[in-house]
């Protein structure tokens, strides 16, 4: 059985921004799997609007999400992409030229391109819509809303049988409540998880729920989800006389090492369950949930065990400073040091960026980058231009020497371009991720 996903979804229409951006985090952090959020205005500054809190959603969250908006040309399609969205929904009672969705797969893909039926309408009950969808594009995945199997009777031209056969998989959009521990509120998800063809289920009713109960619950009744499972026991672990064992925490993106703290076998399980990193406290005796009291919370991304078995290393996303200090690392404190470069690729570019990301906030007097922030664009691409031509020719030149140096040349005018337009690495190293 394939694994189902749980995919909370956000009306991103007429709501603030900032709003948006939070309760998206906490379905990341909370144990979702992926994302949707939609605004199928027609009007276009709002549109654009809509698109702009995609592409920061993209910097907040580690999960992949889709976005749903109004299309009317390829170019809609490009923009919504270019946000960072791993697929656009596109909401077929509102696309106006029905040609456009097979333009749009052959030409960026059918696994881009959603397409969202509603399942109430009488045309879709009927099988008609689904069957015109079918005959004339070809799309990578359905997410149908407001459709109750338990309504479909048996000699329906649009029945269950007809559903496991679809050739692609299918995300179900019900109004219903999740799951919470192992006793279900209102509609059980089970028997609808249970048909092959569903990828997962998509609803609004995750907010201010535990997803990861709800998986479990899931679980329990065999269905495969996403959840933390520990390939090794505790048992085979080797603790100290109190049974503790030392965790190494350490920041999942950037790999600083934030916080040494200690795990019983409770504790253990219970990061492992909740996907929530939490220790024991041998000072105050008891469970301590990381962030509990600051909000300071850290999230499971992977857990490693030593050659030893006696220490346990967590990569984890962190909500705020890890120290009770304030301090982005309980580390901060230098004892000894030794100077030496640091040649970390992402490091030197991060560096190299900031220091020019300066000259642009607080310009320095015969700065060559401000000469070329004073100048604007055009010299900015023209110096682009001229440095990506000096690559060519170095590189039809016997030795590296003079490679290297051009290379770092148009790396560096490109850092400036990146500031001038508002980007930055982590944009473009999560572009790079996406085509992996």
């Amino acid at each position: 059985m394939s694994i189902k996903k749980i995919i909370p979804y956000i009306n991103a229409q007429e709501e603030i921004p900032g709003n948006l951006i939070d309760l998206a985090l906490s379905y990341s952090h909370g144990g979702a799997d992926e994302l949707f959020i939609y605004n199928y205005t027609k009007d276009e500054g709002s549109r654009e609007e809509f698109l702009s809190l995609a592409k920061e959603l993209s910097k907040k969250i580690d999960i992949p999400f889709f976005i749903g908006c109004y299309m009317e040309r390829l170019e809609d399609v490009k923009k919504a992409l270019y946000t960072g969205a791993s697929a656009l929904v596109v909401k077929y009672s509102i696309l106006e030229d029905k040609r456009l969705l097979k333009e749009a797969s052959g030409r960026f893909g059918s696994e881009k391109i959603i397409v969202e039926l509603d399942g109430s309408d009488d045309n879709f009950n009927q099988g008609s819509e689904l069957k015109d969808l079918l005959s004339n594009s070809s799309i990578g995945m359905l997410l149908i809303k407001a459709f109750d199997l338990n309504n479909v009777k048996n000699d329906s031209s649009f029945n269950k049988a007809s559903i496991e056969d679809l050739p692609f998989p299918l995300i179900l959009d019900l109004p219903l409540p999740v799951i919470l521990g192992d006793h279900p509120i209102g509609n059980d998800l089970h028997p609808i998880l249970t048909l092959g063809n569903f990828k997962g289920i998509a609803s609004h009713f995750y907010d201010n729920k535990d997803i990861m109960k709800a998986k479990h619950a899931l679980k329990m009744k065999g269905i495969h989800v996403n959840t933390y499972e520990s390939k090794i026991p505790f048992s085979e672990f080797k603790k100290n006389s109190q049974g503790l064992l030392p965790v190494i925490t350490q920041d999942y993106e950037t790999g600083e090492v934030l916080m040494l703290a200690y795990m019983n076998e409770e504790a253990y399980n219970k990061t492992v369950e909740t996907g929530v990193m939490t220790y024991y406290s041998r000072s105050r005796d008891k469970l301590w949930i990381k962030g509990e009291s600051s909000g300071n919370y850290q999230y499971v991304k992977e857990l490693s065990l030593d050659c030893d078995k006696d220490t346990i290393l967590a990569k984890v996303s962190k909500a705020g400073p890890a120290c009770h200090t304030g301090s982005n690392s309980c580390f901060f404190t230098e004892l000894v040091k030794k100077e030496y470069n640091n040649t970390d690729p992402l490091s030197v570019f991060q560096d190299v960026y900031q220091v020019i990301m300066d000259r642009k906030i607080h310009p320095k007097e015969g700065s060559y980058t401000n000469y070329l922030f004073d100048k604007g664009i055009d010299k900015i691409l023209k110096k682009c231009g001229e440095e990506a031509s000096e690559i060519i020719i170095a590189a039809k030149n016997p030795g590296s020497e003079e490679l290297r140096y051009e290379i770092a040349d148009f790396l560096y005018h490109m850092m400036v371009l990146m500031v001038e337009c508002g980007l930055d690495w982590d944009d473009i190293t999560r572009e790079l991720a996406h085509r992996k």
